[in-house]
């Protein structure tokens, strides 16, 4: 393992910055459309905060808020009521589907173009700009859903691997197969990759030019968040008591590398966020502390110190000049840089 962390220096400090908001209750998820940071609950609403403070909750599901996505100027849920919802910069909402027999929309994805996907169980669907629509079954449920960055192509990540879905085509999916579930999925920014998160303590990968395995482990538990950094060289993780952080610049990505190991607390990494344009990230970890990281040396600086709830999740804004963070017990917050 390579630890590139500082060992003796003492961390600065921006937690003067910190505006404190209430939420009030659990968040799920967290993105930024325009300029105000929309907190998705675990159920039925969303609320906006603007960079001054000012909040409106809005509902957007009758239950439980199960997949969150935005594309920058909407954010897309998906239900247990069946529905699938965007709830756009105004704060305006609009049912985009409702599913036949109410089944729980497990998964969303957008595309660049505004082509919509989303999963009910094994089936996945495509909804494309001109309105049609078209599905397909994965071999078992469906564990996420991501775009390719180019193209029109859908992964899907279920059970034993991942399915690459052409929904413009009607060739079979490719099969990329890896024993075990797989719950989650993304393209490297350049789509020569991809990942998975499983339920085991562990990521995997393909390169997809000659779909060769990138074992991706050694994790104390699960990981729940990824972000990919430096315009895609890198992809950090949660899941340690430490940012692990997997290297993506070469041809081969991380086979037969290491990751580096930055920012180790007696407490575990539950989000990541990489800054959208500079070499640094936020991480947040479940005794509450939040720091900025250096991705290039480990160098940290404090934007949190360590509170009653860990953190649930983090996000910058477009151009980086604001963090929004959420706490598992509904506290929040927005820091400018």
């Amino acid at each position: 393992m390579k630890d590139t962390a500082p060992k003796q220096h003492a961390m600065a400090s921006i937690g003067e910055r910190v505006r404190p908001v209430t939420i009030g209750s659990p968040v799920a998820a967290l993105h930024f459309i325009g300029d105000r940071a929309a907190f998705v609950g675990d159920e039925e609403t969303v609320t906006l905060v603007s960079g001054d403070g000012e909040k409106a909750a809005v509902t957007v599901h009758g239950g439980a808020i199960l997949s969150a996505v935005s594309d920058g100027k909407r954010i897309v849920t998906g239900g247990d009521d069946g529905k699938v919802v965007a709830l756009d910069m105004k704060g305006e909402s609009s049912v985009l589907v409702t599913d036949a027999k109410r089944r729980w929309i497990d998964n969303i994805a957008v595309h660049p173009d505004g082509t919509l996907a989303w999963s009910a169980g094994k089936t996945a669907y495509v909804r494309g700009i001109k309105g049609e629509e078209k599905s397909i079954d994965a071999p078992s449920s469906v564990g996420g859903l991501a775009f390719a960055p180019k193209g029109m192509r859908l992964a899907l990540a279920h059970y034993n691997g991942v399915s690459l879905w052409f929904p413009n085509m009607k060739a079979a999916p490719e099969r990329l197969e890896w024993a075990g579930s797989h719950l989650g999925v993304t393209f490297s920014p350049d789509g020569r990759f991809l990942i998975t998160s499983m339920h085991e303590p562990a990521l995997h990968g393909w390169r997809l030019v000659d779909v060769q395995h990138m074992q991706m482990t050694g994790y104390p538990s699960r990981v729940k968040s990824l972000s990919w950094g430096m315009g895609g060289k890198l992809l950090a993780t949660s899941g340690a008591d430490r940012v692990v952080v997997w290297p993506f610049a070469s041809k081969d990505g991380p086979m037969d590398k290491e990751p580096a190991m930055l920012a180790p607390l007696q407490a575990r990494v539950t989000a990541v966020a990489c800054h959208p344009t500079q070499d640094f990230l936020a991480a947040g970890y479940e005794n509450g502390t939040i720091l900025m990281v250096r991705l290039t040396n480990g160098a940290k600086v404090v934007v949190r110190r360590e509170g009653e709830a860990s953190v649930a999740a983090l996000a910058w804004n477009a151009n980086g000049s604001m963090l929004a963070f959420a706490l598992q017990n509904g506290d929040a917050g927005l820091v400018d840089l």
